[in-house]
């Protein structure tokens, strides 16, 4: 599928992209696949450092993720929860006791002065995941998103709020003095990876975040592996998150076509395939004319096997093309 000593880069982000991300790694050798993951959302809440997509990735690698919510923990309780409600605490973000665990020996570690990406490596490690994660970076980076109440920090807009209020765009605060992943742009420069694949998670809080920062779209371009961007919009709808509700209070429409146009905008040149649902194959014609290759398949992933279906199918566009 991919080129053989080469190895795979995937850019993710919430549930689609850990999804995505699982069906790669049943597909590759054990270390073959690398995952960007965005940090964006990460934030400090009850004093402790939270990387909610770190943790969404990480869980669903070595198979503890919670199967029905596609976050936190198989087989997780609640008891601190309760307890800290009962003593008037802020429990609008939901923690498990064992998740706590994860949050607890990260705040740790790093205020001992260990990085977030030798944490999560070694995070990973523990947990029997063969596969490489990279924090997108060390450095803070915040996403805020503008709504009709005001700017809120992402946490708060898709947890507290529940995605309620109308969205007017995004910014990442310290993206720009933000320094992207090291292992990352080394492998890119030195062009390790046979194939880039950017998941199928929410173009304007899970992805931008990845690619704005300083270097990481040219060091994308110029790494002479074909990039192959799923799409996360099927049949008009966002399989799990706010993604569509976004597109459409942008007035962009929430449509396969509108997640194109926005990559083509935004990052010329970046994308040499898009991969769309069986759904939405009407929208291929107008997708090439983005001067983009589109490739039509089976992206809902219900199962393990369909997540391994459409890895195959993603990594096999590079060789077929």
């Amino acid at each position: 599928m991919t080129a053989p000593g080469k190895d795979v880069l995937a850019l993710s982000g919430g549930v689609g992209g850990a999804k995505l991300a699982l069906g790669l790694a049943d597909t590759l050798q054990p270390g073959q696949l690398h995952v960007l993951v965005n940090t964006g959302d990460d934030f400090s809440h009850l004093g402790l450092h939270i990387s909610p997509d770190i943790d969404t990735l990480v869980y669903t690698l070595s198979g503890r993720a919670n199967a029905a919510m596609g976050w936190g923990l198989e087989g997780e309780t609640w008891q601190a929860l309760s307890a800290l409600e009962e003593l008037g605490g802020d429990t609008w973000f939901k923690l498990g006791d064992r998740d706590l665990a994860t949050h607890l020996w990260r705040t740790t570690q790093i205020a001992r002065g260990e990085s977030l990406s030798n944490f999560t490596a070694t995070m990973a490690r523990h947990l029997g995941v063969h596969s490489h994660v990279h924090p997108m970076t060390d450095d803070s980076v915040r996403t805020i998103v503008s709504t009709d109440q005001g700017e809120l920090p992402f946490q708060h807009y898709f947890v507290r709020e529940q995605c309620e209020p109308a969205v007017r765009g995004f910014s990442f605060d310290g993206i720009s003095a933000a320094t992207p992943n090291r292992e990352v742009m080394q492998r890119l420069q030195k062009s390790a990876f046979g194939q880039i694949v950017i998941c199928p998670s929410n173009p304007f809080v899970s992805i931008d975040p990845v690619l704005q920062l300083p270097g990481m779209a040219q060091a994308l371009r110029e790494a002479q592996a074909p990039v192959a961007v799923v799409s996360p919009i099927v049949g008009g709808m966002a399989l799990k998150g706010p993604a569509a509700k976004m597109m459409a209070e942008l007035g962009m429409g929430a449509t396969a076509l509108a997640v194109a146009r926005h990559y083509c905008d935004h990052y010329p040149g970046l994308m040499d395939y898009f991969v769309i649902d069986e759904t939405d194959a009407t929208l291929a014609s107008a997708i090439r004319e983005l001067g983009v290759n589109v490739a039509v398949a089976p992206t809902v992933m219900k199962s393990r096997a369909d997540k391994q279906e459409l890895a195959r199918f993603t990594l096999d566009l590079a060789r077929a093309g």
